[in-house]
């Protein structure tokens, strides 16, 4: 969701969705691996646990919320923020 527009403390939310806890905590745990391996980035604040079923990764001007899809639909961040535009992920291809 870009968010430049309508919010003054983030750029961008990143919403996924998990099925079970092991899944959420993996994701969370993937993306932060990614992030520092590859870019050298940290997250400045991780709030929530697996027994949540929501965590929240912090890199300041991009916040991730990884749910499980039941709180996701609950908490419903999408229509909460429905005046931010929706932005569709982009794959990029990597070189083999």
């Amino acid at each position: 969701m870009d968010l430049r527009a309508i919010s003054t403390f983030t750029d961008f939310f990143v919403i996924c969705s998990a099925t079970s806890e092991p899944q959420l905590k993996a994701i969370a745990n993937e993306i932060q691996t990614r992030l520092k391996e590859d870019h050298a980035i940290r997250p400045v604040a991780i709030d929530g646990f697996p027994g949540s079923q929501w965590l929240v990764l912090d890199y300041l001007q991009v916040v991730i919320h990884v749910f499980h899809r039941d709180k996701r639909a609950f908490y419903s961040l999408e229509d909460l923020w429905g005046d931010a535009p929706l932005l569709q992920w982009e794959t990029i291809a990597t070189a083999p």
